[in-house]
Protein backbone atom coordinates (compact mmCIF):
# COMPACT_ATOMS: atom_id res chain seq x y z
CA UNK A 1 0.00 0.00 0.00
CA UNK A 2 1.44 3.71 -1.06
CA UNK A 3 1.93 6.11 1.66
CA UNK A 4 -0.39 8.34 0.94
CA UNK A 5 -3.12 5.83 0.98
CA UNK A 6 -2.28 4.63 4.50
CA UNK A 7 -2.65 8.44 5.62
CA UNK A 8 -5.63 8.78 3.79
CA UNK A 9 -7.16 5.75 5.41
CA UNK A 10 -6.25 7.33 9.03
CA UNK A 11 -7.18 10.76 8.40
CA UNK A 12 -10.60 9.46 7.45
CA UNK A 13 -10.87 7.79 10.63
CA UNK A 14 -9.99 10.47 12.47
CA UNK A 15 -12.47 12.47 10.51
CA UNK A 16 -15.25 10.90 11.66
CA UNK A 17 -14.08 10.40 14.71
CA UNK A 18 -13.66 14.11 15.27
CA UNK A 19 -17.38 14.58 13.76
CA UNK A 20 -18.72 12.06 16.06
CA UNK A 21 -17.25 13.78 18.95
CA UNK A 22 -19.08 17.04 17.73
CA UNK A 23 -22.09 14.77 17.19
CA UNK A 24 -22.24 13.46 20.54
CA UNK A 25 -21.52 17.41 22.48
CA UNK A 26 -24.12 18.52 20.33
CA UNK A 27 -26.80 15.95 21.16
CA UNK A 28 -25.72 16.28 25.25
CA UNK A 29 -26.23 19.93 24.71
CA UNK A 30 -30.05 18.97 23.26
CA UNK A 31 -31.39 16.97 25.73
CA UNK A 32 -34.65 17.69 26.76
CA UNK A 33 -36.93 16.75 30.33
CA UNK A 34 -40.39 15.43 29.91
CA UNK A 35 -42.18 14.56 33.03
CA UNK A 36 -45.51 15.78 35.42
CA UNK A 37 -45.39 17.63 38.44
CA UNK A 38 -47.36 17.79 41.62
CA UNK A 39 -46.80 19.53 44.88
CA UNK A 40 -47.93 19.92 48.35
CA UNK A 41 -47.99 22.20 50.74
CA UNK A 42 -45.90 22.22 53.93
CA UNK A 43 -45.37 23.68 57.41
CA UNK A 44 -46.25 27.60 56.93
CA UNK A 45 -43.74 30.18 58.75
CA UNK A 46 -46.39 32.73 61.39
CA UNK A 47 -43.96 35.02 60.87
CA UNK A 48 -45.27 38.43 63.81
CA UNK A 49 -48.49 36.44 64.05
CA UNK A 50 -49.36 35.58 67.04
CA UNK A 51 -52.61 33.62 66.42
CA UNK A 52 -51.93 31.69 63.47
CA UNK A 53 -54.74 29.74 61.71
CA UNK A 54 -53.98 27.28 59.24
CA UNK A 55 -55.10 24.15 57.42
CA UNK A 56 -53.41 21.39 54.33
CA UNK A 57 -50.01 20.67 55.21
CA UNK A 58 -49.28 17.89 52.77
CA UNK A 59 -51.96 19.03 50.46
CA UNK A 60 -52.34 20.63 47.39
CA UNK A 61 -54.80 23.02 49.03
CA UNK A 62 -53.33 25.19 51.97
CA UNK A 63 -55.74 27.84 53.79
CA UNK A 64 -54.91 30.15 56.04
CA UNK A 65 -56.12 33.00 58.62
CA UNK A 66 -59.51 32.54 60.76
CA UNK A 67 -62.87 34.06 58.81
CA UNK A 68 -65.69 35.09 60.17
CA UNK A 69 -68.28 34.39 57.00
CA UNK A 70 -71.00 36.42 59.19
CA UNK A 71 -69.00 39.13 60.28
CA UNK A 72 -69.94 41.91 57.59
CA UNK A 73 -69.63 44.53 60.28
CA UNK A 74 -65.79 44.25 60.96
CA UNK A 75 -65.36 43.94 57.53
CA UNK A 76 -64.68 40.00 57.48
CA UNK A 77 -67.29 37.93 56.17
CA UNK A 78 -65.63 35.83 53.45
CA UNK A 79 -64.07 32.19 53.25
CA UNK A 80 -60.52 31.74 54.85
CA UNK A 81 -56.75 32.64 52.31
CA UNK A 82 -56.35 29.59 50.12
CA UNK A 83 -53.50 28.31 47.73
CA UNK A 84 -53.94 25.62 45.63
CA UNK A 85 -51.18 24.26 43.57
CA UNK A 86 -52.13 21.79 40.20
CA UNK A 87 -49.56 19.87 38.71
CA UNK A 88 -49.04 19.45 34.75
CA UNK A 89 -46.97 17.57 32.28
CA UNK A 90 -44.50 19.41 31.22
CA UNK A 91 -41.25 19.61 28.54
CA UNK A 92 -37.52 21.35 28.88
CA UNK A 93 -34.40 21.50 27.85
CA UNK A 94 -31.55 22.09 29.36
CA UNK A 95 -30.41 25.36 28.05
CA UNK A 96 -32.77 27.64 30.00
CA UNK A 97 -35.78 27.56 27.95
CA UNK A 98 -39.50 28.62 29.47
CA UNK A 99 -41.80 26.15 30.98
CA UNK A 100 -44.90 25.89 32.79
CA UNK A 101 -44.56 23.55 36.05
CA UNK A 102 -48.03 23.69 37.40
CA UNK A 103 -51.03 26.31 38.04
CA UNK A 104 -51.28 28.33 41.27
CA UNK A 105 -54.82 29.30 42.66
CA UNK A 106 -54.84 32.28 44.96
CA UNK A 107 -58.20 33.18 46.95
CA UNK A 108 -58.04 36.18 48.99
CA UNK A 109 -60.19 36.00 51.86
CA UNK A 110 -60.86 38.81 54.65
CA UNK A 111 -59.77 37.06 57.63
CA UNK A 112 -58.51 38.38 61.59
CA UNK A 113 -54.46 40.02 60.98
CA UNK A 114 -53.07 37.99 63.92
CA UNK A 115 -54.08 34.62 62.07
CA UNK A 116 -52.45 34.81 58.88
CA UNK A 117 -48.98 33.42 58.16
CA UNK A 118 -45.94 35.15 56.20
CA UNK A 119 -44.65 32.32 54.29
CA UNK A 120 -45.40 28.54 53.08
CA UNK A 121 -42.79 26.04 51.71
CA UNK A 122 -43.79 23.82 48.29
CA UNK A 123 -42.92 20.37 48.28
CA UNK A 124 -42.87 19.88 44.25
CA UNK A 125 -42.33 16.20 42.87
CA UNK A 126 -41.36 16.10 38.88
CA UNK A 127 -41.43 12.71 37.68
CA UNK A 128 -39.11 12.30 34.79
CA UNK A 129 -40.23 10.16 31.67
CA UNK A 130 -37.26 11.36 29.50
CA UNK A 131 -34.77 11.00 28.97
CA UNK A 132 -34.86 8.10 31.00
CA UNK A 133 -37.44 7.40 34.01
CA UNK A 134 -36.21 9.05 37.54
CA UNK A 135 -37.90 11.07 40.02
CA UNK A 136 -36.84 14.26 41.51
CA UNK A 137 -37.85 16.37 44.90
CA UNK A 138 -37.53 19.72 45.27
CA UNK A 139 -38.50 22.61 48.01
CA UNK A 140 -39.47 26.46 47.31
CA UNK A 141 -41.26 28.89 49.13
CA UNK A 142 -44.01 31.12 48.67
CA UNK A 143 -44.00 34.20 50.63
CA UNK A 144 -47.48 35.89 51.46
CA UNK A 145 -48.31 40.07 52.20
CA UNK A 146 -51.44 40.02 53.84
CA UNK A 147 -52.69 43.78 54.00
CA UNK A 148 -54.76 45.46 56.78
CA UNK A 149 -57.32 46.38 54.30
CA UNK A 150 -57.47 50.07 55.20
CA UNK A 151 -56.28 51.42 51.54
CA UNK A 152 -58.32 53.72 49.38
CA UNK A 153 -58.86 51.29 46.73
CA UNK A 154 -59.58 47.25 45.74
CA UNK A 155 -55.58 47.71 44.43
CA UNK A 156 -53.96 48.81 47.87
CA UNK A 157 -56.12 46.44 49.67
CA UNK A 158 -54.59 43.26 47.38
CA UNK A 159 -52.70 40.47 49.16
CA UNK A 160 -49.58 39.36 47.50
CA UNK A 161 -48.05 36.10 46.98
CA UNK A 162 -44.02 36.19 45.99
CA UNK A 163 -41.74 33.15 45.14
CA UNK A 164 -38.79 33.29 47.69
CA UNK A 165 -35.22 33.28 46.28
CA UNK A 166 -32.70 30.47 47.45
CA UNK A 167 -34.78 28.51 49.53
CA UNK A 168 -34.31 24.49 49.93
CA UNK A 169 -33.07 22.03 47.38
CA UNK A 170 -33.60 22.81 43.72
CA UNK A 171 -30.68 20.88 41.97
CA UNK A 172 -30.67 17.33 40.38
CA UNK A 173 -28.06 14.53 38.98
CA UNK A 174 -28.53 12.89 35.82
CA UNK A 175 -26.04 11.41 33.48
CA UNK A 176 -22.87 12.18 35.37
CA UNK A 177 -23.97 16.31 34.97
CA UNK A 178 -25.89 18.72 37.31
CA UNK A 179 -29.12 20.27 36.78
CA UNK A 180 -30.67 23.39 38.18
CA UNK A 181 -34.24 23.82 38.70
CA UNK A 182 -35.35 27.46 38.83
CA UNK A 183 -38.90 29.03 39.59
CA UNK A 184 -39.05 32.33 37.19
CA UNK A 185 -42.30 33.96 38.07
CA UNK A 186 -45.91 33.92 37.46
CA UNK A 187 -47.70 34.07 34.02
CA UNK A 188 -50.95 34.80 32.77
CA UNK A 189 -50.43 34.84 29.15
CA UNK A 190 -48.98 31.63 27.99
CA UNK A 191 -45.48 32.46 29.28
CA UNK A 192 -45.11 35.26 27.04
CA UNK A 193 -44.70 37.49 30.09
CA UNK A 194 -43.66 37.33 33.74
CA UNK A 195 -43.92 39.05 36.85
CA UNK A 196 -42.28 37.52 40.21
CA UNK A 197 -45.37 37.94 42.21
CA UNK A 198 -48.75 38.84 41.25
CA UNK A 199 -51.66 40.25 43.45
CA UNK A 200 -55.54 39.31 44.02
CA UNK A 201 -57.75 41.86 45.36
CA UNK A 202 -60.23 41.06 48.53
CA UNK A 203 -62.70 38.48 47.65
CA UNK A 204 -61.52 37.16 44.37
CA UNK A 205 -59.57 34.15 43.32
CA UNK A 206 -57.01 34.81 40.47
CA UNK A 207 -55.11 31.85 38.76
CA UNK A 208 -51.98 31.94 37.37
CA UNK A 209 -49.34 29.36 35.39
CA UNK A 210 -46.11 29.06 37.86
CA UNK A 211 -43.13 29.13 35.03
CA UNK A 212 -39.53 27.54 35.47
CA UNK A 213 -36.20 26.61 33.91
CA UNK A 214 -34.11 23.83 33.87
CA UNK A 215 -30.14 24.20 33.30
CA UNK A 216 -27.18 23.01 33.07
CA UNK A 217 -24.53 23.66 36.19
CA UNK A 218 -21.88 21.39 34.61
CA UNK A 219 -20.36 23.01 31.65
CA UNK A 220 -21.11 21.31 28.68
CA UNK A 221 -18.54 18.33 27.42
CA UNK A 222 -16.20 19.59 25.22
CA UNK A 223 -14.73 18.13 21.84
CA UNK A 224 -11.68 16.02 22.92
CA UNK A 225 -8.07 17.85 22.27
CA UNK A 226 -6.44 15.08 21.37
CA UNK A 227 -9.24 14.19 18.36
CA UNK A 228 -8.83 17.59 16.77
CA UNK A 229 -5.00 17.74 17.39
CA UNK A 230 -4.39 14.46 15.58
CA UNK A 231 -7.05 15.39 13.20
CA UNK A 232 -5.21 18.23 11.92
CA UNK A 233 -2.15 16.61 12.44
CA UNK A 234 -2.69 13.68 10.22
CA UNK A 235 -4.11 16.58 7.37
CA UNK A 236 -0.82 18.39 7.69
CA UNK A 237 1.20 15.74 7.41
CA UNK A 238 -0.97 13.87 4.57
CA UNK A 239 -0.61 16.94 2.55
CA UNK A 240 3.23 17.59 3.19
CA UNK A 241 3.84 13.53 1.82
CA UNK A 242 1.31 14.54 -1.03
CA UNK A 243 3.25 17.62 -2.20
CA UNK A 244 6.31 15.62 -2.15
CA UNK A 245 5.14 12.60 -4.14
CA UNK A 246 3.73 15.22 -6.65
CA UNK A 247 7.44 16.60 -6.65
CA UNK A 248 9.62 13.16 -7.18
CA UNK A 249 7.17 12.02 -10.04
CA UNK A 250 7.56 15.97 -12.12
CA UNK A 251 11.60 15.35 -11.82
CA UNK A 252 10.89 11.50 -12.99
CA UNK A 253 8.38 12.86 -15.69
Amino acid sequence: MKLSSVFATVLSTSIVTFLTALGFSSQAQGLTFLGNSSGIWGTPDPGSNTEPVFSGVETNKFTWGRSRPDDRENNYGTAANQLTFTGNSFSADDVGSLFKIGDLEYYNGKVEGDTNVDSVPLKLTLPFTNPNTFSEVFNFGFQLVNTPNLGNSPEEDADIVYIKDNFGTRSFKFDGNEYLLNLIGFSQDGGNTSVNKFSVIEDQRTTAGIYATITRVTPPQQVPEPASFVGLSLLGIYFITNKKSLIAKKRIG
